[in-house]
C-alpha cells in the first residue's frame, strides 16, 4: 500500500492521549511555550498549580509556605509569600487540617512561627489522602447509575480509600447461579389508581406496596412486587421505586468512634421512603459458609442471607458492592429491610432494600439492624384476592426473617 493510500485510510482516525489535560499544560509551561488551545498564554505562563501546602513558617510579619507544585518532584517544592499564592481553597483547607491537629496535641490552636517536622508532615499526608479520597470519590460517581451524588470525608484519621472494593449498581451472579427474567408484565393504564387484576403485586396475591409518594405502606416482612420490563405502564409509574435506585444524595464518612466507615445523608429523607440496595455477589450458601470462616479471622463480614422462602443464597458485600457496604449496625435503626422482586420472581433471590423508619435528618448516619428480626405476619389476611393470574409467577411466599451474617 502507498504511503498517500494510507495517509487517506487514516482519515478521521484520531488517537487517546494518556496524559491529562493539567500534564499538558505543565508541558507546555515548561517548554515556555504558548498554547490556546490547553489555555496556556503569554499572562499564564509561568503560572503553576499549587497540587498542596507542605510546611509554614511566619518571618517578622510575612507568612511563608512550602509548595509543591503540579506535576514537579518534591525535590522541586519551593517557599512562596503568601501573596503568591492564588489557591484560596488549599490555603484554607491547609489551616484547617492545622488548626484540629494543634488541638489534638496540645488542646491550643495558634498558629506557631515555626512548624515541627512531625507536625509538616502530618500535613503533608493529610493532602495526599485528601487528594486520594477525592480520586475515588470521583471514582465512585463515575460508576454510579443512581441519581444520587456520593461524597467522601475522613476528618478523623490519615486512612485513605479501601484496598479492595469495586462499585457495583446491581447484583453480580456468582458461578453456577441463574437469574431468570420475567416474562411477563402488567397491562395497567394507571397501576396505583386502576390496577388491572392488581397489578403486579394482585397477580402474586399481595398488596400494592406503594402511596402516591412512593412510600411503603406495607408492614415489615411483606415482599414487595413491582412493576418491571415486560410491564406496559412506563417509567414514572408510582410502582416503580426501588429499580429507580438511590435518589438522595449521600456521604461516606470516617466515624470518631472506631466504626470505621459510615454513611450519612445529606438530604432530608422522608419516613417509609426508599433510600438504598443491599448490593453484592450472589454466592450459594456452601460459598457463603466458607467465605464467612475466612470473614471471621478478618473481623468483619458482608454477608447477607437471602433467607425470605428458604435459606440457599446469599449476599457477599465485601469485594462488590454498593454504598450500602459502608452502612453500620445499631440496634435503634433508621432503616428497615423488604424483600423486593421486579425482573426476577425466584422467591430464593429476592433484591434486598432498605426503607426509612423515621424522618431522617440532614446529616444523620443511616444504620440497620445486622440481625434484624422481623414480626410474624399472618400471609392470608393480607393477600389480596385477584382474579388475574400470570402463568409461571410463584404463589404466596411463606414469611421468614432476613438478617445480615453477624460480625
Amino acid at each position: 500500500m502507498s504511503w498517500g493510500k494510507m495517509a487517506e485510510n487514516l482519515k478521521g482516525c484520531s488517537v487517546c492521549c494518556k496524559s491529562s489535560w493539567n500534564q499538558l499544560q505543565d508541558l507546555c509551561r515548561l517548554a515556555k511555550l504558548s498554547c490556546p488551545a490547553l489555555g496556556v498564554s503569554k499572562r499564564n505562563l509561568c503560572d503553576f498549580e499549587v497540587e498542596y501546602l507542605c510546611d509554614y513558617k511566619k518571618i517578622r510579619e510575612q507568612e511563608y509556605y512550602l509548595v509543591k507544585w503540579r506535576g514537579y518532584p518534591d525535590s522541586e517544592s519551593t517557599w512562596e509569600p503568601r501573596q503568591n499564592l492564588k489557591c484560596v481553597r488549599i490555603l484554607k483547607q491547609f489551616h484547617k487540617d492545622l488548626e484540629r491537629e494543634l488541638l489534638r496535641r496540645h488542646h491550643r490552636s495558634k498558629t506557631p512561627r515555626h512548624l515541627d517536622p512531625s507536625l509538616a508532615n502530618y500535613l503533608v499526608q493529610k493532602a495526599k489522602q485528601r487528594r486520594a479520597l477525592r480520586r475515588w470519590e470521583q471514582e465512585l460517581n463515575a460508576k454510579r447509575s443512581h441519581l444520587g451524588r456520593i461524597t467522601v470525608e475522613n476528618e478523623v484519621d490519615l486512612d485513605g480509600p479501601p484496598r479492595a472494593f469495586v462499585y457495583i449498581n446491581e447484583y453480580r451472579v456468582g458461578e453456577g447461579i441463574t437469574l431468570n427474567q420475567v416474562a411477563v408484565g402488567c397491562e395497567c393504564q394507571d397501576c396505583l389508581w386502576a390496577p388491572t387484576g392488581g397489578c403486579c403485586p394482585g397477580a402474586s396475591l399481595h398488596k400494592f406496596a406503594y402511596n402516591d409518594q412512593g412510600q411503603v405502606r406495607l408492614r415489615a416482612g411483606l415482599p414487595i412486587y413491582e412493576c418491571n420490563s415486560r410491564c406496559r405502564c412506563g417509567y414514572d409509574c408510582p410502582n416503580r421505586v426501588v429499580q429507580k435506585g438511590i435518589r438522595y444524595d449521600l456521604c461516606i464518612f470516617r466515624t470518631d468512634d472506631g466504626r470505621g466507615w459510615g454513611v450519612r445523608t445529606l438530604e432530608k429523607i422522608r419516613k417509609n421512603s426508599f433510600v438504598m440496595e443491599y448490593v453484592g455477589e450472589i454466592i450459594t450458601s456452601e460459598e457463603a459458609e466458607r467465605r464467612g470462616q475466612i470473614y471471621d479471622r478478618q473481623g468483619a463480614t458482608y454477608l447477607f442471607d437471602l433467607d425470605y422462602v428458604e435459606d440457599v443464597y446469599t449476599v457477599d458485600a465485601a469485594y462488590y458492592g454498593n454504598i450500602s457496604h459502608f452502612v453500620n449496625h445499631s440496634c435503634d435503626p433508621n432503616l428497615q429491610v423488604y424483600n423486593v422482586f421486579i425482573d426476577n420472581l425466584d422467591e430464593r433471590l429476592p433484591r434486598i432494600a432498605f426503607f426509612a423508619t423515621k424522618t431522617i435528618r440532614a446529616g444523620e448516619e443511616l444504620t440497620f439492624d445486622y440481625n434484624m428480626q422481623v414480626d410474624p405476619v399472618d400471609m392470608e389476611s393480607t393477600r389480596m384476592d385477584s382474579n388475574f393470574g400470570l402463568a409461571g409467577l410463584p404463589g404466596s411466599p411463606k414469611k421468614r426473617g432476613c438478617s445480615r451474617g453477624e460480625d
